[in-house]
């Protein structure tokens, strides 16, 4: 899963002039008989169109067949009833577009960017691959072989699975527990035919919208949409909605994952966050920015500006539809893990004690209007936007309020918000690093779990 819904991540990376000024432009949205829904948005200020699909077919609906959301967002690619994989790369390539199939933690998405001149060409690409895939198995196999690889280079970068294994911790025996890329046990028993059983399950029109935005006329691009999709049949979804789990801990706990060759220890600390529709997420996000969120944080400053453990530390939640988490983050030598674990929590524990004054909170607000509005800028964004709205549930009065949200906060707020949200007691940490170097200094913060990163799984 990217580690905050994209949603999130577009609307805190642009200037104080959109934070100002942004509303989101009109569009229509409406749906087909075979439910699927679909948002319309004109945009003419360039000739291209931009097209963003979404489904609930992410790892949570994986089982214990780890993997296989997203071995099966991949493999939309690998050919359809009219083309093969090689034609579909060199008709998309000749013409200079883009389309991408991708999954994450709850669902999948196809993306495509293309000039209108090649629209005709573009859409009944997309209709084929969205609604007749052949999964072939040859390139199946070929692109699992890839994928085992990739699982395993993965292990020798703490940084780029310290997050799976975070999940796994606090997330234990719930679908958000399931790794995105899967495990190499797992991966290795999937076949193209799993994947297409997943397809058939999960694909279906019932929970999937369809976002276009561009330099198009929507009286005629409906037309188009309902043309190329009306008549499309699936099954109604089956699946389960994903219950709220259980994410409370009764004391602090430890999992130590063993890399004998590590130079530095990388780690997690934290806990439960809040949920994506928290109508706290705002605030939250203002309070963290002084916590974590910013280069000039309290975190930054205490372990890298003033004592150099670390060349960078952070805080953030992560969101989900039913939970999230709360994690600080960095990494520091081996020799010096128990100081930079020491001083994160020590930096936590004064967020609780002293509070935010008025003159923080003024610089974090004032921050996130200039540096964490919405960034739509360009056509693609606006599409994602959109089929965000649909699979996360919120619509444009989070984007057009944003501001005010932000303007209405007071110090009073803060301090509830700490309160609530940012974990004191019964921390949960994650340590990747040399287990036979740190473990008798570590077991201070908890009762340990040990693994090994060479193992399979998380």
């Amino acid at each position: 899963m990217k580690q905050i819904p994209l949603i999130i991540l577009a609307l805190l990376l642009t200037g104080a002039s959109w934070a100002q000024t942004f509303k989101l432009p009109p569009f229509q949205k409406f749906k087909l008989k075979n439910g699927l829904t679909v948002y319309l948005m004109e945009q003419h200020e360039v000739p291209l169109i931009n097209v963003s699909a979404v489904f609930d077919a992410g790892a949570v609906q994986d089982g214990n067949r780890y993997g296989l959301g997203n071995m099966t967002a991949e493999a939309l690619l690998f050919g359809s009833a009219t083309y093969t994989k090689a034609q579909l790369e060199e008709k998309v390539e000749y013409v200079g577009a883009s389309l991408d199939t991708y999954a994450g933690k709850e669902t999948a998405k196809l993306t495509a960017s293309f000039a209108v001149k090649d629209a005709d060409l573009l859409f009944g690409i997309i209709q084929d691959v969205l609604t007749k895939p052949t999964f072939n198995q040859a390139e199946f196999d070929k692109y699992k072989q890839r994928q085992l690889l990739q699982l395993t280079q993965q292990k020798e970068s703490p940084r780029n699975v310290i997050n799976s294994y975070f999940n796994k911790f606090l997330f234990e025996g719930h679908p958000y527990a399931n790794p995105i890329t899967g495990t190499p046990t797992a991966v290795s028993a999937i076949t193209a035919a799993d994947a297409r059983q997943f397809y058939q399950k999960n694909y279906t029109t019932d929970r999937a919208a369809i976002a276009i935005v561009g330099d198009f006329d929507t009286a005629a691009m409906k037309k188009r949409i309902t043309d190329l999709f009306g008549s499309w049949k699936t099954a109604a979804a089956t699946s389960p909605a994903i219950s709220e789990p259980t994410v409370a801990f009764d004391k602090s706990r430890v999992l130590l994952v063993n890399k004998d060759d590590a130079r530095e220890t990388t780690f997690l600390i934290g806990g439960k966050g809040i949920t994506q529709s928290n109508p706290d997420f705002i605030p939250v996000t203002v309070v963290n920015t002084i916590l974590g969120g910013r280069f000039t944080s309290w975190l930054n400053d205490a372990l890298r500006v003033n004592s150099g453990l670390t060349y960078g530390a952070g805080s953030r939640f992560s969101t989900l539809r039913k939970s999230g988490t709360f994690a600080i983050s960095t990494f520091t030598k081996v020799s010096t893990t128990t100081e930079a674990i020491d001083m994160a929590v020590q930096v936590l524990d004064s967020l609780h004690r002293t509070g935010i004054d008025e003159k923080a909170l003024t610089s974090a607000k004032n921050y996130v209007k200039a540096d964490f509005p919405p960034r739509y800028e360009s056509a693609s964004e606006l599409a994602g936007l959109l089929t965000d709205m649909f699979s996360l549930g919120f619509d444009e009065s989070f984007i057009n309020n944003f501001q005010k949200n932000v303007d209405g906060i007071t110090v009073a707020k803060t301090r509830q918000i700490i309160d609530q949200y940012f974990p004191k007691n019964n921390l949960q940490f994650v340590l990747v690093g040399k287990a036979d170097t740190i473990r008798d200094k570590v077991k201070k913060y908890g009762t340990i779990t040990e693994k090994e990163i060479k193992a399979d799984g998380f």
